[in-house]
């Protein structure tokens, strides 16, 4: 079956609030994919964000975003009075997210929200939320209440029978703390209340949701707090860190800072921190795509004392053992890989094995040499995910506009582009047009823009994951435009 979806994350809906949540404008959404002929959304991760607001740098594996709570549904509810929060000024413009302000009033408003859930019928539902979440939730809870208490510092920072999880210190923090742990896991039954309605909605209306799973999880996150032995700590601190090695695009490569996981001890208890974890995220998303799965076969090791990612080296990974151990715990399930990047005949194997599609990016198919490149559509196997540019690349137009002379070229007589069509709409027909089941492109692309539109520039930090799509972009005429090509190319 041919499919096609949409890249968009939660945070780059239109909404009043400062931020894309979970509310109308996501329903809004739903809407314009199926009227579109669309099959899939694809989210990114929807954790909490940490330093960088970046979804990939996360407080925990677990939590949803409290950002994306929407505040009118709330109201609906009950929960709130819109006066409590429609003069907050949520952004300077409508069209980026201002983390700043919503760090500085968000919280404010759902502790407004949270006060007044135990006083509705909804408590008892909260109650049993908090009760079958019990796995992770008090630990996730109290990490956040205690990073409140330290203002805002990393946990390696806390007082060390804190930082080592000293049973009398705990039990002590828990008791001193309860009113901050009650509001942080309420916060998460208003999350997941929202999330799983829109769930529901979207499958109602034929629409599978893509999530995203980041490999590594935060060094300072409730993951490796609560876990430690499931990492590569001494101390509680790292002796190496994630990244990857230089290539042509970084001479001193991606230090990306996340803590290894110690794969030999997970082996022992077959892999159950992170059986959890993968069937946690099934809960949420009917499909899942998995980060940088190339770590699952060899992972880089940086020295964690370096600055760059230069005197790193590669070490294995778990291999097809992992995936196995997965299947018969949890069973066959929906996975795309995401095998991008530095690539050994070993990642190859483990694709093979795991029999998971893997990724192709139209945009990487036309530099100086790739004539003969496996990202050029008419390569493409039929089992695989085909993606103009992800969230990681420029827009269509960003990169035509800022590519080489020649990669423009060779990109234009591949794809007979001509501006009178828009240069992005003969690359998402190429695409549309590709043998790949699924093809998805990004909002962004869809609407035309250019680099103003871009995701994320790996690498920097201020001004990603700001993106946000305008009240009046999800038109009908764009949805009846799209809906005519997923007919001509059988999506």
């Amino acid at each position: 079956m041919r499919r096609a979806g949409i890249l968009m994350p939660v945070f780059s809906l239109p909404s009043p609030w400062g931020i894309g949540t979970l509310g109308q404008a996501a329903r809004d959404f739903v809407d314009f994919l199926h009227r579109a002929g669309q099959s899939c959304w694809q989210v990114l991760p929807m954790g909490p964000t940490s330093y960088g607001d970046s979804p990939y740098q996360s407080f925990s594996s677990f939590a949803g975003n409290p950002y994306f709570i929407d505040l009118d549904d709330l109201a609906a509810e009950g929960l709130l009075e819109r006066e409590e929060y429609a003069d907050i000024p949520w952004s300077e413009s409508p069209g980026r997210v201002d983390y700043a302000a919503l760090h500085a009033h968000r919280f404010d408003v759902l502790r407004l929200a949270c006060s007044r859930l135990q006083k509705t019928d909804l408590e008892a539902q909260a109650r049993s939320f908090l009760e079958a979440e019990a796995d992770w939730l008090p630990d996730y809870a109290l990490f956040m209440a205690l990073k409140d208490r330290y203002g805002g510092k990393a946990w390696q920072e806390w007082p060390e029978p804190l930082r080592l999880r000293e049973r009398k210190a705990l039990a002590k923090a828990r008791k001193e703390l309860q009113e901050e742990t009650d509001f942080w896991a309420r916060v998460q039954y208003l999350f997941f209340r929202q999330w799983t309605a829109l769930k529901q909605y979207a499958k109602e209306r034929g629409i599978s949701i893509i999530g995203d799973l980041p490999i590594y999880v935060a060094m300072d996150s409730a993951d490796t707090w609560a876990n430690p032995k499931q990492f590569q700590l001494e101390d509680g601190r790292p002796v190496e860190v994630s990244g990857c090695p230089p290539d042509a695009f970084s001479e001193d490569g991606q230090l990306w800072g996340n803590p290894l996981f110690a794969w030999d001890s997970m082996k022992k208890d077959h892999y159950r921190w992170w059986m959890k974890r993968i069937d946690f995220q099934f809960r949420l998303y009917d499909t899942l795509r998995i980060d940088h799965f190339r770590g699952f076969e060899a992972y880089y090791a940086i020295p964690a004392a370096d600055d760059t990612a230069r005197n790193g080296r590669w070490r294995p990974g778990p291999g097809y053992g992992f995936f196995r151990e997965m299947e018969k715990q949890l069973g066959a399930r929906d996975i795309i890989a995401e095998d991008l990047g530095y690539l050994t005949e070993g990642v190859h194997e483990l694709l093979r094995q795991t029999g998971f599609p893997g990724m192709k990016v139209l945009e990487f198919a036309f530099g100086a040499g790739m004539e003969d490149s496996s990202y050029q559509p008419h390569r493409y196997p039929a089992h695989c995910v085909a993606y103009a540019g992800t969230h990681d690349n420029d827009t269509v137009l960003g990169w035509l506009n800022t590519c080489s002379r020649g990669e423009r070229n060779h990109a234009k007589r591949y794809m007979r582009l001509n501006r009178n069509e828009g240069w992005n709409w003969g690359v998402m027909r190429t695409l549309w047009a590709s043998p790949a089941e699924l093809a998805v492109v990004q909002m962004q692309d869809l609407l035309g823009l250019g680099s103003e539109g871009r995701i994320n520039l790996p690498s920097t930090v201020g001004a990603n994951w700001q993106w946000r799509a305008s009240a009046d972009a999800l038109t009908e005429k764009l949805a009846r435009k799209v809906r005519a090509d997923m007919r001509l190319y059988q999506r």
